[in-house]
C-alpha cells in the first residue's frame, strides 16, 4: 500500500481539495486497494473542522465527493507513516521539514514540481479563487498518480 499525504497552512482549503481530488482519480483508475490518502495542515485552527465553503462547492461542481474531509495538524509520525508528503507552496514545504526534522527529504515534495508550473498553489483562503486552486491541484494530481504508477510499478 502507497501512503500520499497533502499538506498545506490549515487543512481546509488547498490539502483537503488535494486528498478528495486524489482519491477520486484513484478511485477512477480502481486503486484503492494499492494507494491509501490523507491530508492535514501545518497549523492548528481547524483540527476537526469541515473543509472551507469555497473547497465544498468546487468539489460538489465536479462531482467529487468530499465526504469523510476534515482538519487535522500534521504529527511527527507522519512521516514515517508516509510514502510522499505534498505541500501546497514553498512555506508549507519549510513548515513541514521543520515538523517532521527532515530537512530536504526526498519524500517531501511541492505539489506544482511535478508538472511544467513548477510554482505554488495560491490559498483560495486568501485570493477567494477556487477555481484556480481546483485547476492547479488537479493538474499537479494527474501528475502525482502517473509518478507513483511509474515508481511503485502499478501500471
Amino acid at each position: 500500500m502507497v501512503h500520499v499525504l497533502f499538506v498545506c497552512l490549515g487543512n481546509i482549503c488547498r490539502s483537503s481539495m488535494a486528498e478528495a481530488v486524489f482519491r477520486h482519480m484513484v478511485n477512477k483508475a480502481q486503486l484503492t486497494d494499492k494507494i491509501m490518502i490523507d491530508s492535514a495542515g501545518t497549523g492548528s485552527w481547524h483540527i476537526g473542522d469541515s473543509p472551507h465553503q469555497g473547497t465544498l462547492t468546487i468539489l460538489k461542481e465536479n462531482n467529487i465527493s468530499a465526504e469523510g474531509l476534515f482538519g487535522r495538524q500534521l504529527k511527527k509520525e507522519d512521516f514515517e507513516r508516509f510514502d510522499y508528503i505534498i505541500g501546497m507552496d514553498e512555506s508549507n514545504l519549510s513548515n513541514i521539514y521543520t515538523m517532521l526534522n527532515q530537512p530536504k527529504h526526498p519524500k517531501i515534495i511541492r505539489l506544482l514540481d511535478l508538472t511544467e508550473l513548477k510554482k505554488d498553489v495560491p490559498d483560495p483562503y486568501y485570493t477567494g479563487n477556487f477555481e484556480e486552486t481546483y485547476e492547479l491541484i488537479t493538474e499537479g494530481c494527474q501528475a502525482l498518480l502517473k509518478k507513483i504508477l511509474q515508481e511503485q510499478n502499478l501500471i
